[in-house]
C-alpha cells in the first residue's frame, strides 16, 4: 500500500471547500486587537485568546523591538548549551515569583511545555488521570511519556475517584487538568482534584494556559482562584494568550524543574525561546503585575456579552470566563455560520466533532479586556441576524 494513499481520499475539509465554507486560516494584514483586517475586510475579532488585549499595547512592542536590536532575531541553540539569554533567567525568576512557586522554566511554545514536563516526569511504571476534555498537547504528551493514561469523564469526580482507586500502589500517580478549558470555558474542580489526589497519593499538574491573565488575584490563575497555589504540584502555562507573545512555562517545586531542565527531551533537543518573544512576554507580565485592574476589566467585558447573547435568546454554555461557546448544533451549521458571520465583519471559531461529540456543534467566541460595547452590541446583533437566518 502506498503511504500517500490515504491523501487522496477525500475529506471533509475538501467538501467544506467545494461548499464554499472552509473557515481556516483565514489571513490578517493587520496585528492581533479587537478590531482587524481579515481576508481585506474591517472585522471584528471575538475569536482570539487576546484575554488581555496586549499584543496592541505599544509598551510590549517596543519591549520586543528593543531586545530584537540587543540580542539579535534568535539564538541558534536550546537552552541546554548555547541558548541561555539573561532574560531567560529573568523571566523565568519573575514567573516564579508572580505564581508563588520556588521555580519556573520556559519551553519554546505550549504545545511543547506539556510534552516536555509529562514526558520526563511520567514513564512505563506510572498511571495519568487525564479529564477527558484535556487539551490535545497533554494527550501527545502522555503518548510521549509511555505512562498508562486512564481518561476520567470531564469534570467527573466520582469516576475520577474509581479509577484512582484502581491504580497499582507501586505507580506513580498524576492528575492533570486543564484549569479552564478551551474550548467549553469551564473551569475545573480543583479543590476535589486536589483532595482525590491526597487520598490516593497523587500529584496534580494545572495546565492553566487559559487561566493565567483571567482567573485569581490579579490574573494568577486558577490554582488562586481557588487558593490552593500551596496544593498544586506543577502549574504550566503559555504566553501566546494573555502575555501576548510566544512559549510556554512550568512552576513547580525547585527539585522538579531541576529534573525536567535535565531530563526532558523537547526541552533539551530545542532552540530557545527568541529575544523579542521573550521580552513581550516579560512586558506583558510587569502591565499584569501593574494594572490587575485588566483582569477586571475582560471579566466585565465577558459578562456584558453573556448577558447580551441571553437576552437574546442564544444558546451558550454557561461559565465564568471569557470563553462564551454559542450553539449551532450541526457541524456545516457551523461552517456555514462563520462564513457569513465573517462577511458581516465578525470573527468567531467553528468546534465542530470530534472536537464536540456529533450534533453539538459550537462557535467558539472568546474575549478581550480591551473591547468596546459597541463592538459587542454589534457582534451580538451579528450573531443574531445569522443564527435565525439558519434557524437556529
Amino acid at each position: 500500500m502506498d503511504l500517500f494513499e490515504k491523501t487522496q481520499k477525500k475529506q471533509k475539509y475538501d467538501v467544506a471547500k467545494e461548499q464554499n465554507i472552509y473557515p481556516y486560516f483565514h489571513a490578517l494584514t493587520t496585528g492581533q486587537d479587537t478590531e482587524v483586517v481579515m481576508e481585506g475586510n474591517k472585522t471584528v475579532m471575538i475569536g482570539s485568546n487576546n484575554y488581555l488585549g496586549l499584543t496592541a499595547d505599544k509598551r510590549v512592542i517596543e519591549a520586543g523591538v528593543e531586545a530584537l536590536r540587543k540580542y539579535g532575531s534568535g539564538c541558534s541553540g536550546s537552552r541546554f548549551l548555547n541558548g541561555t539569554l539573561d532574560i531567560h533567567k529573568q523571566l523565568e525568576e519573575e514567573l516564579a515569583q508572580f505564581l508563588h512557586k520556588e521555580a519556573c522554566m520556559t519551553f519554546s511554545t505550549g504545545f511543547q511545555s506539556n510534552l516536555g514536563i509529562i514526558s520526563a516526569l511520567c514513564g512505563r511504571h506510572d498511571v495519568v488521570l487525564c479529564d477527558k476534555e484535556n487539551h490535545a498537547s497533554i494527550y501527545d504528551a502522555i503518548k510521549l511519556s509511555y505512562a498508562k493514561m486512564e481518561r476520567y469523564r470531564h469534570n467527573d469526580m466520582e469516576d475520577l475517584e474509581n479509577r484512582l482507586k484502581d491504580v497499582p500502589p507501586e505507580f506513580g500517580i498524576l492528575i492533570v487538568t486543564d484549569g479552564v478549558f478551551s474550548m467549553s470555558g469551564e473551569i475545573c474542580k480543583l479543590p476535589e482534584i486536589v483532595a482525590l489526589a491526597k487520598k490516593y497519593g497523587a500529584r496534580v499538574m494545572v495546565d492553566d494556559a487559559h487561566g493565567l491573565g483571567v482567573l485569581g488575584e490579579g490574573g494568577r490563575g486558577t490554582a488562586e482562584y481557588f487558593g490552593l497555589e500551596n496544593e498544586v504540584d506543577i502549574i504550566m502555562g503559555t504566553f501566546s494568550k494573555s502575555l501576548a507573545s510566544l512559549g510556554g512555562y512550568m512552576a513547580a517545586s525547585r527539585r522538579v524543574v531541576d529534573f525536567v531542565m535535565h531530563t526532558s527531551r523537547p526541552y533539551i533537543f530545542s532552540a530557545s525561546i527568541t529575544p523579542a518573544s521573550v521580552a513581550c512576554a516579560r512586558k506583558s507580565l510587569q502591565i499584569l503585575r501593574s494594572e490587575p485592574q485588566r483582569v477586571k476589566a475582560l471579566h466585565d467585558i465577558s459578562d456584558y456579552m453573556r448577558e447580551g447573547l441571553k437576552a437574546q435568546g442564544i444558546a451558550i454554555i454557561e461559565s465564568k470566563t471569557p470563553i462564551i461557546p454559542i450553539y449551532v448544533y450541526d457541524d456545516e451549521k457551523a461552517f456555514i455560520a462563520c462564513k457569513l458571520l465573517l462577511e458581516r465583519g465578525v470573527y468567531v471559531n467553528p468546534v465542530v466533532s470530534p472536537a464536540t461529540p456529533e450534533g453539538f456543534a459550537l462557535l467558539r467566541t472568546s474575549y478581550t479586556a480591551t473591547h468596546t460595547k459597541e463592538q459587542l452590541d454589534y457582534a451580538i446583533q451579528q450573531i443574531k441576524a445569522v443564527l435565525t437566518e439558519l434557524g437556529n
